[in-house]
């Protein structure tokens, strides 16, 4: 394999928030990425899932450097840029980033879809006011808008229009790395298909590489490589696309997998959806040990208080890393799975009196 183009390095990121303790002043953070290492090879989609809260987003943030990180390291293109400053960041900018979720949030409604799209252009001095107008009407052209609305207002677009001008936006410069911060899951499923469907193709057409970050298991094996699972901030378990879903190892990775809808009606009624109990413990209070222990069916004694590496398991090559310390074997039940654990060793985070799961027909 090449060099990476993006890697990450034990990267944490946390919020202070304030207690909401009369009494007391403990000084309290929200854990919301807590070391996360992770390589995305140039030319790749690397899909990144997990409930919502878990960090995704955070985490997209940190690596386009909108939020500071409290630790670990970003590697861009073979350069260390954790701690560069935002004058030496500017190289960087044109060479990372994102489609954010909210088409209707991410655009300035009081400017003109022109100006907002030929927005790069002008902040990194390239080219002439012609020239940029002239840009700006090729890459809307390219997205599939119409050129002629160069001077209309985001409110007299559609939701998918409007998407269409966040990724002719982050297009400009033509950047190596495109982070999709839930692109499509603003938008009608019909627009969902366009929208996909138009990032392949760009893809294929720029050499681009893409994170893409969505709670839609099905959209993210369509468009990704390698898929990234990941819960309270932490990476369960990262693998090829297929090899996630014909091989999951990790109990939660199974769990999403099962929520899953099926097309084919016969296979829909025999199908066992695996329900976590439980709530999701606080992000400023994390659990001991594996994070998932307290909702895992599995969970055995030392899951309270050992963190498990991401390594491969069960003979699983390189490229498939799993964080468990009791993985699930090729054809093994969850459904069936009974955790063994002491109610008095679970620490901090837990709701519930130790992990399980139940199952109901879909």
């Amino acid at each position: 394999m090449s060099d990476p183009l993006l890697r990450l390095q034990d990267v944490v990121k946390t919020f202070p928030v304030h207690s909401t303790s009369l009494f007391t002043r403990e000084r309290l953070v929200v854990h919301a990425v807590d070391g996360v290492s992770l390589e995305v090879q140039p030319g790749e989609t690397v899909g990144l899932v997990g409930e919502t809260g878990c960090g995704k987003s955070t985490l997209a943030r940190c690596i386009a450097r909108l939020y500071p990180l409290t630790s670990g390291n970003v590697w861009f293109d073979g350069k260390d840029i954790s701690t560069l400053s935002r004058k030496d960041l500017r190289p960087v900018r044109r060479e990372v980033q994102m489609i954010f979720q909210d088409p209707y949030g991410s655009l300035n409604p009081r400017r003109r879809v022109g100006a907002i799209i030929g927005d790069p252009f002008t902040i990194h001095g390239v080219g002439s006011r012609k020239e940029i107008k002239t840009k700006v009407q090729d890459l809307m052209e390219r997205v599939g808008l119409n050129p002629e609305h160069y001077n209309r207002f985001p409110a007299e677009f559609s939701g998918g229009q409007r998407q269409r001008i966040g990724v002719a936006r982050a297009l400009a410069l033509q950047p190596k790395l495109v982070i999709c911060d839930e692109p499509v899951s603003a938008l009608d499923v019909s627009i969902q298909a366009q929208i996909i469907n138009l990032l392949i193709d760009l893809q294929d057409d720029f050499g681009l590489t893409y994170l893409f970050i969505s709670h839609d298991l099905s959209v993210v094996r369509h468009v990704s490589d390698r898929i990234a699972v990941m819960y309270l901030g932490k990476i369960d378990e990262v693998a090829p696309a297929e090899a996630l879903f014909e091989t999951t190892r990790h109990p939660y990775s199974k769990a999403l997998l099962s929520a899953l809808p099926i097309a084919d009606p016969d296979v829909t009624d025999s199908k066992e959806r695996i329900v976590l109990t439980g709530d999701l413990p606080s992000p400023v209070s994390p659990p001991s040990g594996c994070r998932f222990h307290t909702r895992c069916p599995k969970a055995q004694q030392d899951c309270v208080v050992t963190d498990p590496p991401l390594e491969p398991v069960l003979g699983d090559p390189p490229e498939h890393r799993t964080a468990c310390l009791h993985p699930l074997e090729v054809g093994e039940d969850l459904a069936l799975a009974v955790p063994h654990i002491d109610d008095s060793d679970i620490v901090a985070g837990g709701t519930t009196t130790g992990g399980g799961s139940r199952t109901e027909r879909s």
